[in-house]
C-alpha cells in the first residue's frame, strides 16, 4: 500500500475508534489532535493514545499495560506480537483504565 493509502485508512480507522468510544457510553473522552493521533483520556485522567506511524505503516497504541503496534492484514487491524484485533485489545484496555466495562465494535 502507498503512503496515501496508508493515510486514508489510518484516518477510517481513528475517525471509527472514536466513534465507537463515543457510541459505548463509557466516560471516556475522545479527541482527534491531527497528524493522526488519537488521544482517548479516561475520567482519572489516564490516557490511551492511538496513532500511525508511517514509516512502518503501523498503528500505535500507548497505554498503561504497555505498546502495542498494528498492521493492516487486507481486512483488520492486527497486533504485530499477538495477532489480536485492534478493536478487541482497544476494549480490554480502555476498560482496565476506565474501571468499566467497554465494548467497541
Amino acid at each position: 500500500m502507498n503512503d496515501s493509502e496508508f493515510i486514508d485508512l489510518t484516518d477510517q480507522v481513528l475517525n471509527r475508534i472514536e466513534t465507537a468510544v463515543e457510541a459505548s457510553g463509557a466516560n471516556i473522552d475522545s479527541s482527534l489532535v491531527g497528524g493522526g493521533v488519537l488521544e482517548l483520556e479516561c475520567e482519572d485522567g489516564g490516557k490511551i493514545v492511538v496513532n500511525r506511524h508511517a514509516v512502518s505503516q503501523e498503528l500505535w497504541v500507548a497505554a498503561r499495560a504497555g505498546g502495542f503496534h498494528f498492521q493492516w492484514d487486507g481486512k483488520i487491524w492486527r497486533d504485530t506480537r499477538s495477532s489480536r484485533e485492534l478493536m478487541a485489545v482497544l476494549s480490554e484496555l480502555l476498560s482496565a483504565q476506565a474501571g468499566e466495562s467497554v465494548v467497541l465494535r
